[in-house]
């Protein structure tokens, strides 16, 4: 092992004096930033009194909606009537049609009653309702003025003055009047995404529906049966298909053409605001000062002011994202070009090249790979910020979804069109990163 005298230290100390005299910074700075951190997420626990947030959470709502999501339900309804029959009803717009025939989870039984299939069976009678359900036959007499319990109600049953309430779990539930037996019965799935119960195909089997798009013969003579499908699927009055689509489409075309303006316009204004290309430094400052101010008003905010102007749609989008893409990209830009190696501009001008010619093989071969994969993320991520401000009017899918989210009871068509969304968002983050690699010049791994 080597041994350092003094004359070595000191030589070394002269040379390397960062490496044996550290900071109070450096020898302190670490643990002071963890401190640091660890009291200010303290503050925010105390600030936003996160442990009553937790507590007073609605968090059987999350569970409520996730399930409404992936399922939907259907609704008899049986009515003991005066002359002892049960007839059933069903409501408006529902799943099964205007006129649905009885569905084979519904029996009829020799005496008139009625047994659904769910949970462990429902058995409905004139003058009670027998639920067997948790391992547990409940009786619930219903021929009287108000219904009632038979024995002590389980901890799964509400039972008040006019009405009882079953809960039946993933099953569904019932609610229980006088003479009247409403019965929610859930499934797994999206009721009626093809064709809706006003098609011609409605209620047919899927090779029902191949034999007549293939061979069969026309149902409408004015057109094919194809044609008809598709008008029927694009028409879907339950799921809208075709106001989906064009609403999509239009989240697309203001996401590219906000961002495809922002970037004509931000692009000529960076060369103007960067220190190095400009030596004007009042220019300078006015301009970065000005993408400051473009984008620090958050899109959603212009889409405010622009719906006011122009009123709602497409065009109210498209320019809320120019103008913040104004400032964001102007910035980017030019911070860009503030960074480049000036040896190559001034090998260009060297010769003899102008002003324009230096800026066009000095600077831009350094720059565009950098404005290229700046200008496709923002352009990716405009077509999530375009779903946000077309909630507030100013178009395209996010309006959509706002109205549907509205109703609080159409959260399977939430779904559909949140699903739409990260396909969307997926195939142009590949697009987006292969045109940046095709750029840059990387390979794709």
């Amino acid at each position: 092992m080597t041994m350092i005298n003094t004359f070595d230290r000191r030589d070394i100390e002269t040379r390397y004096p960062e490496l044996l005299h550290r900071t109070r910074w450096q020898r302190f700075g670490a643990p002071l930033v963890i401190v640091g951190t660890l009291l200010y997420v303290l503050y925010a626990v105390w600030f936003f009194n996160l442990p009553k947030m937790v507590n007073e959470a609605h968090w059987e709502r999350f569970s409520i909606y996730l399930l409404q999501w992936v399922s939907y339900d259907v609704q008899p309804q049986f009515r003991v009537k005066d002359n002892g029959t049960i007839d059933i009803r069903y409501p408006r717009f529902s799943v099964l049609g205007d006129d649905p025939k009885q569905p084979d989870w519904i029996k009829t039984e020799a005496d008139g009653s009625y047994t659904v299939d769910m949970a462990g069976g429902v058995h409905i009678g004139r003058d009670a309702t027998v639920v067997n359900a948790h391992g547990t036959s409940l009786t619930i007499k219903t021929s009287g003025t108000a219904p009632a319990v038979v024995g002590t109600p389980p901890g799964w049953v509400s039972a008040a003055a006019d009405n009882v309430q079953v809960d039946l779990g993933l099953s569904g539930w019932l609610s229980i009047d006088a003479n009247r037996v409403k019965v929610v019965k859930r499934f797994f799935g999206w009721p009626n995404f093809i064709f809706d119960p006003t098609s011609h195909f409605f209620g047919k089997s899927t090779g029902e529906v191949v034999s007549l798009l293939v061979s069969g013969d026309r149902i409408d003579p004015s057109q094919s049966n194809l044609s008809l499908a598709f008008d029927d699927f694009w028409n879907n009055s339950t799921w809208q298909h075709g106001d989906v689509w064009t609403k999509l489409f239009q989240t697309i075309v203001m996401a590219f053409l906000g961002t495809l303006l922002g970037a004509v316009v931000g692009f000529p204004l960076a060369f103007l605001a960067a220190r190095n290309i400009t030596r004007n430094r009042l220019l300078n400052a006015v301009l970065k000062r000005f993408f400051d101010f473009m984008r620090s008003v958050d899109m959603l905010i212009w889409g405010l002011f622009l719906t006011r102007a122009f009123g709602p749609g497409p065009l109210s989008g498209s320019g809320a994202i120019f103008l913040m893409e104004v400032g964001s990209l102007g910035k980017l830009y030019a911070e860009a070009l503030e960074n480049i190696d000036n040896k190559p501009r001034e090998g260009i001008r060297s010769v003899g090249a102008s002003p324009i010619a230096v800026q066009r093989y000095g600077v831009l071969p350094q720059v565009m790979p950098v404005f290229a994969g700046q200008t496709l993320y923002q352009w990716e991520s405009n077509i999530r910020g375009a779903t946000i401000i077309g909630a507030i009017g100013a178009g395209g899918i996010g309006l959509k979804i706002w109205e549907a989210m509205r109703t609080n009871d159409n959260w399977q068509n939430v779904a559909y069109m949140v699903v739409l969304l990260l396909i969307v968002v997926y195939v142009f983050d590949m697009i987006s990163n292969r045109l940046r690699s095709a750029i840059v010049g990387e390979k794709m791994i």
